[in-house]
């Protein structure tokens, strides 16, 4: 067998020793990279992420906001085609997911129901007729539009208005939307 001299024991044992100290160097430095990479990650995601939470949650204008506290209205609405009333089925935005617009009943009372801040554009005419799936604007009601048929006119508490699906409800508001 071939049996090591003393000195080529102990050079052998500092090339070990050498290894190990350059292995865990390579490692510590190892981690020192990835420890970096995740925080480099980490920044960039939460900065990703306030990105998209002030995209969507722009800031408010002052003039734009109904109520800092939430509301509960009850504007109602009714809606003649060719002088025919129609029907405002009842649980309109209410299901699998509560609507904060919503109907309880057929008889044509949307209610506002908002938790927290309430800004104008939550309170639009068109979000109601956007849950009910059905479509409202300056030239069309339902399937009837502005033509030789006939004209839409658009009232609230018995004044002609002029805002359409871009009105801002109000409680107690007394809508009507009419084709003739």
């Amino acid at each position: 067998m071939n049996e090591l001299s003393k000195k080529e024991q102990y050079d052998l044992e500092k090339r070990q020793k050498l290894d190990i100290r350059k292995q865990t160097k390579k490692s510590g430095k190892t981690r020192q990279f990835l420890k970096i990479g995740l925080i480099v990650v980490l920044f960039v995601a939460g900065l990703g992420v306030l990105a998209f939470l002030v995209s969507k949650n722009p800031a408010d204008k002052t003039e734009d906001i109904i109520s800092r506290n939430g509301l509960h209205w009850h504007p109602e609405l009714s809606i003649y085609i060719k002088g025919q009333k129609q029907e405002i089925p009842a649980d309109i935005g209410l299901g699998f997911r509560e609507e904060p617009i919503h109907t309880h009943d057929a008889m044509g009372v949307i209610h506002l129901e908002f938790s927290g801040l309430v800004v104008r554009e939550d309170a639009k005419l068109a979000n109601f007729f956007q849950i009910w799936g059905k479509q409202f604007n300056s030239n069309c009601i339902f399937k009837f539009c502005n033509g030789s048929e006939g004209k839409i006119k658009f009232s609230v508490n018995g004044k002609e208005n002029n805002e359409f699906e871009n009105y801002i409800m109000r409680d107690g508001d007394k809508i009507e939307i009419k084709y003739e």
